[in-house]
């Protein structure tokens, strides 16, 4: 049987379409995904920015640090709650590419345990950025974030990729929906104050010593990925797929557990309550760490996204200069320079944590503006070399 190239999401898999990819994905590109990284960019770049220059920057996303029941400042709230989406589809989106990566390596008849190092290579490299370059740029001690758990996450998905689809569902919404009594658990094998090291770095963040903090557990960030690797594989394996529709299910799946979920308002929100029917009350949700309440909004709003950008896309082409293409085809490249960017305008201007929203916004469309070339840039030079190592970057 001929083989045929089905392109996705910018890797080249070739094998029978029947059993590797969905009709719909032959020959075409998937613009949607880069947009969907490119917004998630741009929120993230706010984020930052605010770090940098918002004095009133909000950041009382978790029962430890949100006095129960004090107001909560809109604007400024709002700022930082557009943001969270960003997190959740890092993760995601790294365990779809996965799938998709792992997909073409095995079409091409590379051996399992060559895919399961480089694997591994990666994520080792990926989680060694937080503490050895993204720290630096924070300026606050060693703190292990978003890249200390998706180099983790990735490390993990090496063995876990072998586990067949109900498997890893149900590894994946044990952790969506039980992560808050793991944490409990770490505290209480911990003491009943903090929880241990192990249960720090996997289940509930917070302090190692007086220089290292977690701010990603493993554990509960990890259901993101393999619910991204499941997505890759289930749209690889269907002879038609509908993105859209799909996407706008379950969507519509987890947007619906967060409202049960936040109305009744007892487990699931990783004690961060709603005092409250404001709409503020209902979207201050824990991050820190994550709850089911913060996983099925942030997903389900996600997936939304994702399906609009599929209709979107299927009906138009994807502009190679708009701005959340290029920021969506080099993320860890935009990740690894805009903190430091950010931090270090900041404190030259002598205006760190010294502004409000308005410097903020100016922050971010600034660093956009300086990024935008370089991301340019740097996609066209790394599409000339696919074999070097800046296919880690």
């Amino acid at each position: 049987m001929s083989n045929k190239i089905i392109t996705f999401s910018h890797q080249y898999i070739m094998s029978e379409p029947k059993k590797i990819a969905s009709k719909a994905f032959i020959g075409t590109r998937l613009p949607a995904i880069d947009a969907m990284r490119g917004l998630v960019m741009v929120l993230m770049a706010l984020d930052h920015a605010s770090h940098a220059f918002n004095e009133g920057r909000y950041t009382e996303d978790s029962f430890l640090w949100y006095p129960a029941g004090s107001a909560i400042p809109a604007f400024q709230f709002l700022t930082r709650w557009v943001t969270h989406l960003c997190a959740p589809t890092f993760l995601f989106l790294a365990g779809l590419v996965l799938a998709i990566s792992v997909a073409r390596r095995q079409a091409r008849g590379a051996p399992e345990s060559s895919i399961d190092a480089d694997i591994i290579k990666r994520g080792i490299f990926i989680l060694m950025l937080d503490p050895l370059w993204m720290s630096f740029g924070f300026g606050e001690g060693i703190v292990l974030q978003v890249l200390y758990s998706i180099g983790a996450s990735l490390c993990i998905m090496a063995l876990l990729r072998r586990l067949g689809m109900r498997s890893l569902l149900a590894i994946c919404l044990v952790i969506l929906f039980f992560s808050e009594g793991f944490a409990g658990l770490a505290v209480w094998a911990g003491g009943g104050q903090k929880s241990g090291l192990i249960g720090t770095l996997l289940f509930t963040g917070g302090p190692v010593n007086s220089v290292v903090f977690v701010l990603y557990p493993v554990i509960p960030w990890l259901a993101y990925m393999i619910l991204g690797w499941l997505f890759g594989k289930h749209m690889l394996g269907k002879d038609e797929f509908s993105s859209a529709h799909f996407f706008m299910m379950a969507g519509v799946i987890f947007i619906t557990v967060f409202l049960i979920a936040r109305g009744f308002n007892q487990y699931g929100n990783m004690l961060l309550y709603r005092y409250g029917n404001s709409i503020i009350q209902w979207l201050h949700v824990s991050k820190y760490p994550p709850s089911l309440t913060f996983s099925a909004l942030e997903l389900g709003l996600m997936f939304l996204i994702l399906s609009f950008l599929f209709s979107w896309y299927r009906l138009r082409n994807a502009a190679p200069s708009n701005p959340l293409h290029v920021f969506g085809r080099t993320p860890l490249f935009f990740y690894l320079l805009h903190v430091h960017l950010l931090s270090a305008s900041a404190w030259l201007l002598k205006m760190h944590r010294t502004g409000g929203l308005t410097e903020t916004f100016l922050a971010t469309l600034a660093v956009l503006l300086v990024l935008y070339p370089l991301c340019r840039w740097y996609a066209n030079f790394k599409q000339a070399r696919p074999n070097s190592r800046l296919r880690y970057l």
